[in-house]
């Protein structure tokens, strides 16, 4: 397939990504992506070049631009897209957070609109696996001028504590003081991590919580937990979506307020 199908995004106006040489080579690559979150043909850092090189330094905005323009255009990426990242905007905002927790850090792009979406004063913490990805994140960053703003920890919750320790002692996360959390890492990781977040207390009553992917490629336990908490220590709504980037296969996204009075 020629590299000019990256292009041809639209039939009948529905965005189809198995029309896109950079969507196949992506499947391809699932396994070396579902293990180091890169999909192996440098995608990822050609992104922080395309990023340096088009967008206006400083500017956010055009940051989170040329980003979505990289992803339509070039290769098609794995971040949260300009759809889902609607939903994820407004729930920031909704939530005033003064700490925003994040974990998969990925390229740095939703953490781009949350930054977009704080309030004066709050700051992000993103946790990300992949040393790489983490370096890459920073450049986009940098570039953006919110480097101030947002940090990336490389690690992962299920190290045995040696990253949620870091966190505490480094970064300020401590009990009560994370107003939203963004999950979009391993989806086996989804479930122990909230519940590693929570026996730790570091949730203040009414954070809100966003996870993305529930339905593609599918979080079924985190779905099953939500829905078994409904009404007591959550209240969660779920907002039909698609998957990044695309509008043929269809995801689910979950927004769930904490409160633990109700548990």
């Amino acid at each position: 397939m020629p590299r000019s199908a990256d292009r041809v995004l639209e039939i009948g106006g529905r965005r189809l990504p198995f029309l896109r040489w950079s969507f196949v080579r992506m499947l391809v690559g699932i396994g070396r992506l579902t293990k180091e979150w890169q999909v192996g043909d440098g995608r990822e850092a050609a992104l922080a070049d395309y990023v340096e090189a088009n967008a206006r330094p400083g500017d956010l905005d055009d940051a989170i631009r040329v980003v979505d323009e990289f992803c339509y255009r070039h290769s098609f990426m794995m971040n949260v897209g300009d759809e889902k990242g609607e939903i994820l905007d407004r729930a920031i905002a909704r939530a005033k957070p003064e700490l925003v927790l994040e974990l998969g850090t990925y390229c740095g792009y939703s953490g781009l609109r949350m930054v977009r979406a704080m309030p004066a004063g709050c700051r992000l913490v993103s946790v990300e696996f992949n040393p790489d990805n983490a370096a890459i994140a920073r450049r986009v960053w940098a570039h953006a001028g919110v480097a101030d703003r947002a940090t990336v920890v490389v690690g992962t919750l299920g190290d045995g504590g040696r990253t949620a320790a870091a966190l505490e002692a480094e970064h300020g996360v401590t009990p009560g003081s994370v107003g939203a959390v963004f999950i979009d890492h391993a989806k086996d990781a989804y479930v122990p991590d909230l519940e590693l977040i929570i026996a730790r207390d570091w949730l203040r009553d009414g954070a809100v919580v966003v996870a993305d992917n529930i339905k593609f490629p599918g979080a079924p336990d985190y779905l099953e937990l939500m829905r078994a908490a409904e009404g007591h220590a959550w209240r969660t709504t779920e907002h039909a979506t698609h998957a990044e980037y695309q509008t043929l296969i269809k995801d689910l996204v979950l927004e769930s307020e904490y409160h633990p009075g109700d548990a």
